[in-house]
């Protein structure tokens, strides 16, 4: 009984958090015009989906293939499913992580978004705790490497991955519903390709400096695509490994 009713108060917990910052959110401009626009067509497509109205989120982006998919689940449900995919409106770089401020790289490797800007020079954005440890690693300590990466609007990058204005008005929205900052973290998964045998063989031909850093992404990638649920990871000198 007791961990029925521990279940329920975090349950409604959560929920208040959620409702915290998106109350808070929607006094912005941009946010309530999104919102007014977006927000009745998504919880259509949420209810289609049998999923509730601040379900646990993970985004998926692929480089290579410039796509950027969002996949929910609620409270309840053991695994995740694609909600939407959506494309990128712009690239930057070439494959392989960011290395160090001003390579115009897009990173690689696992995040989670830790900034919610309402007020964004590119509409609405995303930022994500880009350079965690790993990349602090690669970088090595007489470098930078750099910061500020986002999912934005417009169609210009040097680094985050645009999906313009109105893409971004779904996923700023799908985010802020689902995650207060302060309670729970929003996965962002940054993967170079679709990491198949197939495409590891193609990619790691033309970028073979890369593969040892790409053998640590693609058990996370395997484990999500049979599994469905977010693997957990350690990040350990500059590599990632799957716990």
């Amino acid at each position: 009984m007791r961990l029925i009713y521990f279940t329920l108060l975090l349950f409604i917990v959560t929920n208040m958090q959620a409702q915290t910052l998106a109350s808070k959110q929607l006094t912005f401009e941009r946010v309530k015009k999104a919102y007014n626009e977006k927000w009745t067509g998504l919880r259509t497509d949420l209810v289609a989906k049998k999923i509730g109205h601040s379900p646990f989120m993970i985004i998926n982006a692929y480089k290579a293939e410039g796509k950027l998919e969002i996949w929910l689940k609620n409270g309840s449900d053991k695994v995740y499913q694609l909600f939407k995919t959506y494309d990128f409106c712009e690239h930057s770089g070439t494959l392989g992580p960011k290395v160090i401020e001003g390579d115009g790289q897009t990173p690689e490797g696992f995040y989670y978004i830790n900034v919610f800007n309402p007020m964004s020079n590119f509409h609405l954005s995303l930022g994500i705790n880009y350079p965690n440890s790993v990349d602090n690693f690669r970088t090595g300590k007489d470098r930078k490497t750099g910061g500020d990466i986002y999912i934005h609007g417009s169609c210009v990058t040097v680094g985050c991955i645009p999906l313009t204005d109105e893409k971004i008005k779904e996923v700023y929205l799908l985010a802020m519903f689902s995650s207060d900052l302060k309670s729970k973290k929003v996965p962002v998964n940054i993967y170079p390709f679709k990491m198949t045998d197939q495409n590891m063989k193609k990619y790691s031909a033309e970028f073979p400096t890369q593969v040892t850093f790409w053998k640590s992404l693609q058990p996370v990638f395997l484990a999500f695509e049979q599994n469905k649920t977010q693997p957990n990871v350690n990040e350990v000198k500059g590599e990632y490994l799957l716990k």
